[in-house]
């Protein structure tokens, strides 16, 4: 009989999975374009002024204003693209899915195509095997005072984050403070390199959401899972900063994706 952990990892990698191949997952991404605020036509012909790959030919005329609200008319009046929580807002239209991201302040159009085989040919994911030792909970301690942290991005350009906390722990003899540098669903997410970077696991990084429980927060490094730029080339990825490029092996969570 599988043990209660074992099975909230199993669940988790199912949920993980199903989130992937989901139409607004990260293997159907076609396109990622910058753009800036005003008018253009948008479609797969060359005669337009945004160009994708997918799609009509003419999909439509996009409107983004100066502060990112995005609509899209395809001839029966405009469109809004709509907000989603811990994602930009997006809008489904000729059957793709459209978000008008920002960076930055760098717009971009990003473009996924709903029906994409990609979603349904996946291999799935390789995973370590499950090892109850790499549940760690670490010390969820506030620093004196917030900083600005800037983040490289793998494309090359930087964001600038807020840290309020770090996660301490100790593991195999090394004292480790962990800068979570962004969140999601309001829980801090740390990203993170090892030493099996490049060879078992993906190379730029690895993404681990903290559980905060008070003083404490839970880090399970067997959720430790591929960031989207390991699926597509159209993602914008953060770097780990200097503190979470961990001198040892995290034989624990995704491996790097199945070429």
């Amino acid at each position: 009989m599988t043990d209660p952990y074992h099975r909230e990892i199993e669940d988790w990698r199912a949920e993980r999975l199903a989130a992937l191949t989901a139409e607004d997952g990260w293997l159907n991404l076609t396109d990622r374009v910058e753009i800036a605020p005003g008018r253009m036509r948008v479609g797969r012909d060359g005669g337009n002024d945004v160009v994708i790959s997918a799609g009509p030919a003419h999909l439509g005329v996009l409107d983004l204003t100066a502060d990112g609200r995005a609509t899209l008319d395809r001839g029966d009046g405009p469109q809004v693209f709509q907000p989603v929580p811990d994602n930009p807002p997006r809008l489904i239209a000729g059957g793709l899915l459209l978000e008008a991201t920002q960076v930055e302040g760098v717009f971009a159009l990003r473009v996924r195509d709903i029906d994409a085989p990609s979603r349904q040919n996946f291999p799935g994911i390789d995973s370590y095997p499950i090892d109850p030792a790499w549940r760690i909970e670490a010390a969820w301690q506030p620093l004196p005072s917030p900083q600005e942290l800037t983040i490289e991005l793998i494309t090359g350009a930087s964001d600038t984050v807020r840290i309020t906390h770090q996660a301490m722990f100790r593991h195999d003899g090394n004292d480790v403070a962990l800068l979570p540098t962004h969140q999601k669903s309001g829980k801090p997410m740390f990203v993170i390199r090892d030493a099996t970077a490049g060879t078992e696991t993906y190379g730029a990084a690895r993404f681990l959401i903290g559980e905060v429980q008070g003083d404490r927060v839970v880090l399970d490094f067997n959720k430790a899972f591929n960031p989207p730029c390991a699926f597509t080339e159209h993602a914008v990825c953060p770097l780990p900063p200097r503190q979470n490029i961990l001198p040892f092996p995290v034989r624990a969570g995704e491996k790097k994706p199945k070429p």
